[in-house]
């Protein structure tokens, strides 16, 4: 028997997945003109911001770009031993490297373990990640100088489109 998952069930996997994360501090969902980076105080973030649903014979694919990022620091004190840039002294380079980790430890989250499943069972999965992704970095995406990498996740789950159980009269609807 195959039990349909529905968009609440796909997005809290995923924030769920975020929130098991040790180094991610806030998990949001929507547009991504919805964070609210002025009342937001716990960074590294992840975002999730739905795109769209196509349709498969027997099942969904829930399609999302996920941004993972963080604020970059400057400091005038610093040198270039310690940072990657004279010119731009900051922490940039290593948040983009810390988000990437964070971002490959997402896809591997949903890829092949335990993290998807509800009885522990890697064998088990319940959702599907569909394709390879492509990773994008950013930065200053925002006006707090925002930076990391953002990257699409395709979501297969089944769905046996049963119209036994559609909520609506029964008979012929054609004309």
């Amino acid at each position: 028997m195959i039990a349909n998952k529905t968009y609440n069930n796909v997005i809290n996997t995923i924030k769920n997945i975020g929130d098991k994360h040790h180094q991610i501090a806030t998990v949001t969902t929507g547009d991504i003109f919805d964070i609210n980076l002025e009342k937001m105080e716990k960074f590294a973030l992840m975002h999730i911001n739905p795109v769209n649903v196509t349709t498969q014979d027997s099942g969904l694919i829930y399609n999302f770009q996920i941004f993972i990022c963080d604020l970059v620091t400057e400091k005038k004190d610093w040198t270039t031993e310690n940072y990657q840039s004279a010119e731009r002294l900051s922490s940039e380079q290593q948040v983009l490297s810390d988000c990437l980790q964070i971002s490959v430890d997402i896809i591997s989250m949903l890829r092949h373990s335990l993290y998807q499943s509800t009885d522990g069972d890697v064998n088990n999965p319940l959702y599907f990640l569909q394709g390879q992704q492509t990773l994008e970095p950013f930065t200053e995406r925002f006006d707090n100088e925002l930076t990391g990498w953002v990257f699409s996740l395709g979501i297969l789950v089944q769905n046996n489109f049963d119209a036994c159980i559609i909520p609506a009269s029964s008979g012929g609807a054609g004309e």
